[in-house]
């Protein structure tokens, strides 16, 4: 299978497998890269997709710390590519991971995608801000005072807990298929599931997976469940 780097304006992307009309654009999640695209790649290249990967901001070859990986950069880079990929292919679909997900659901919901592959999607962030809160023992107040604070997971800042809080997700109109962990402590079952109702996806739960979908056991659960829905 053929991996062209490329630049697209300032983001690393890497297009995968041989020329055709129709294509994924894959969006990765936290602490991954475009790289982690290969294993999809080569499943859509046998069924007569190209597929097209890049790095989110502070993510794999983008290293600049003035820009973070935040959902206004995150979108704003999803859009850049959403653009090229648009004028180019006849037929474009859809994979996000994780956070990767997030974006997508901002980004890229009045985009005429033909499908849409989610795993371990962050559906609903305010479920996953209220968490974070309750495990490191932060109070709205305090972060409205001191507008950053730095956790173990991610630097959360009053702006972005802002934005979540005005700009739920109210539509996603993509026939969309999503792998889900049973153990994912990030987003939960009935947010998932409610998820899944309100704008028909069809879900797919592995009762013994967690977020990452990383151990030895998950490998053919995700492989199986891209070859059933790519």
């Amino acid at each position: 299978m053929t991996a062209q780097k490329r630049m697209l304006q300032d983001i690393p992307v890497i297009l995968w497998g041989e020329p055709s009309d129709k294509i994924y654009i894959h969006v990765h999640g936290k602490m991954s890269c475009k790289e982690y695209a290969r294993v999809f790649a080569g499943i859509a290249a046998e069924k007569g997709y190209q597929t097209i990967s890049f790095d989110l901001p502070m993510h794999g070859e983008r290293t600049d710390p003035a820009r973070h990986c935040d959902i206004w950069n995150g979108v704003r880079d999803l859009k850049t590519v959403g653009d090229y990929v648009f004028s180019n292919w006849k037929e474009v679909s859809l994979y996000g991971c994780s956070l990767g997900a997030y974006f997508s659901l901002h980004a890229y919901g009045n985009r005429n995608f033909r499908k849409c592959l989610f795993q371990s999607p962050i559906v609903d962030m305010d479920y996953l801000i209220g968490q974070m809160m309750l495990w490191f023992g932060i109070t709205e107040q305090r972060l409205r005072e001191e507008r950053e604070i730095e956790t173990p997971i991610d630097l959360m800042t009053w702006d972005y807990y802002r934005y979540v809080k005005d700009n739920p997700i109210t539509s996603w109109d993509v026939p969309t298929a999503i792998l889900y962990g049973a153990k994912d402590t990030l987003q939960s079952r009935q947010a998932m599931e409610h998820f899944c109702d309100n704008y028909g996806c069809r879900l797919t739960v592995a009762e013994h997976s967690d977020h990452p979908f990383m151990d030895e056991q998950d490998g053919p659960i995700d492989t199986g469940w891209m070859r059933e829905n790519i």
